[in-house]
């Protein structure tokens, strides 16, 4: 959740012939790894503690997690406002809160933010009691889990003991349920000790209920913590060098998508995440490499923190590369035109605008006095409005800035009377639109930006209805010559984070 509220999830495992486990899941950024248990292993029975029935709505926001809950929710799987109770009942307690980056203080932007796993931590060492496996699904930094080992050691009671494993997630939005029922594999770190060996093979007993054992990876708990923030680092790094690459391709006549399809036939290589766009968004990639940024300095790493900050670095360029060109495009001025910015998801098939491309494209725009007509299908005005007025470029406040905003009911609302569509995000239903009803709507020379490579198959049919197309990696031959390329109006080298005051 945004917030990442500070709830505990716990798992307890029962009396019988063998040991049963009653989870109780606190927080939200374990996806549905709490319904999902409780689906494959009936048996076991778990509280997740919650807040009012609003707070339960981002166990809906993943395709296929509410049908998971419906099924489980009364037999094994309850939800609970007593967090205490949960605790001191669990066996396992899974720690799934956000870490968030700092917005302040040392590390502000980069540094990941711990206050809410600290307060799990606290929480839990305050009211347990007996035997407890505490489980650190969240997202942090190597050696977190020594500072949380810590305060537990800090709070030792007679009748209290710990083993503390680390087990992060490596689930993506909307494919979460997905990818948990079929995982790559399953990353459990604990101590090397007997008391840690046990607790990894009791946690790991859990999953193989429906995880083969050979995907089930056991390390110890520094490796762990560091595997996940290397993979999403990695993830990262693939699709700002694709973009990069793209880049070459627009002044060379190379196409992106033909290069990437053929390094990606390179079984060393392979063709995951090598799709050219206008830059990667969302929850973990950017937080993820910056914090391992930040690891690499403090460890007096200055070399490696350089490497890692340039996938940021070249991420940020894309964007500002594409905003530029549609300046450029639109005979270096946009000021008070009407642009139909189709799609501010960070990616389809969610409302997650966490991080999204089309803030910093909007943002851009906004600076150059564009008139911006945003839709997309799930995100809410409100979310749209509040992601562009914190962290707005626009000089002359936020009222004036926020004037150059409208939301549109639908993409035809959006594309009319407009010089130019922007696609941000890769929507299915932008791929069926009538484009010459919206062609005949729009002030001449109408023009496409495809942010996401989704109209590919449509570029020729496009230029036959008489739009001007531009795309990543992709230098399309036009019918009228655009202006020159000196796009001096908009700074390449400064990122819009400068915050909009109020």
């Amino acid at each position: 959740s945004r917030g990442g509220r500070a709830a505990l999830p716990g798992a307890r495992l029962r009396a019988g012939q063998r040991r049963q486990l009653h989870p109780a899941v606190p927080g939200s950024a374990g996806g549905g790894l709490g319904p999902q248990l409780y689906k494959e292993a009936p048996e076991l029975r778990s509280a997740l503690p919650s807040g009012p029935a609003e707070k339960e709505e981002p166990l809906r926001r993943q395709p296929g997690l509410q049908e998971v809950v419906e099924a489980r929710r009364g037999f094994n799987l309850f939800f609970s406002s007593n967090i205490d109770e949960a605790v001191r009942e669990a066996d396992i307690i899974f720690i799934s809160v956000n870490t968030p980056t700092k917005t302040f203080g040392l590390g502000k932007g980069r540094a990941a933010d711990l206050k809410y796993i600290e307060a799990c931590a606290r929480r839990i060492a305050e009211v347990a009691t007996g035997y407890k496996i505490v489980v650190e699904k969240s997202t942090v930094p190597v050696r977190a889990a020594e500072s949380i080992q810590r305060i537990f050691n800090a709070n030792t009671k007679s009748d209290l003991s710990f083993q503390f494993l680390s087990n992060p997630e490596f689930l993506a939005e909307v494919t979460a349920i997905t990818d948990l029922k079929n995982p790559d594999r399953v990353l459990i770190g604990g101590e090397e000790t007997p008391d840690g060996q046990r607790a990894i093979e009791t946690l790991s007993s859990i999953y193989e209920r429906w995880v083969p054992k050979s995907r089930i990876i056991t390390t110890n708990t520094w490796s762990s913590e560091l595997s996940k923030l290397a993979a999403n680092a990695f993830l990262a790094q693939r699709i700002s060098s694709i973009n990069s690459i793209s880049a070459l391709c627009e002044v060379t006549g190379a196409d992106v998508e033909e290069v990437a399809h053929a390094i990606g036939t390179d079984q060393r290589i392979g063709n995951g995440f090598l799709k050219a766009s206008v830059g990667f968004g969302g929850s973990c990639f950017q937080k993820d490499v910056l914090n391992l940024v930040y690891l690499c300095e403090a460890l007096n790493l200055p070399e490696v923190a350089r490497y890692w900050q340039q996938v940021i670095e070249i991420n940020e360029y894309q964007r500002r590369r594409f905003a530029a060109r549609i300046i450029s495009c639109l005979f270096n001025t946009v000021t008070d035109k009407k642009i139909a910015l189709l799609g501010f998801a960070f990616k389809k098939d969610t409302g997650d605008t966490r991080e999204s491309s089309s803030i910093y494209i909007s943002k851009y725009l906004m600076d150059e006095g564009a008139q911006l007509y945003i839709y997309d299908p799930k995100v809410k005005k409100e979310q749209i409005m509040q992601d562009l007025a914190q962290s707005s470029t626009v000089t002359d406040g936020m009222e004036r800035g926020l004037s150059l905003v409208s939301i549109a009911s639908d993409p035809y609302e959006a594309c009319d009377n407009a010089h130019a569509i922007v696609i941000c995000t890769e929507w299915d239903v932008f791929k069926e639109l009538d484009y010459e009803k919206i062609y005949k709507a729009m002030l001449k020379p109408a023009f496409i930006f495809d942010g996401r490579r989704i109209l590919d198959s449509l570029h020729d049919r496009l230029q036959q209805l008489g739009f001007q197309v531009e795309t990543i990696g992709k230098k399309i031959s036009q019918r009228i010559p655009f202006t020159t390329n000196d796009i001096s109006k908009l700074d390449l080298q400064t990122p819009p984070l400068k915050k909009m005051k109020i």
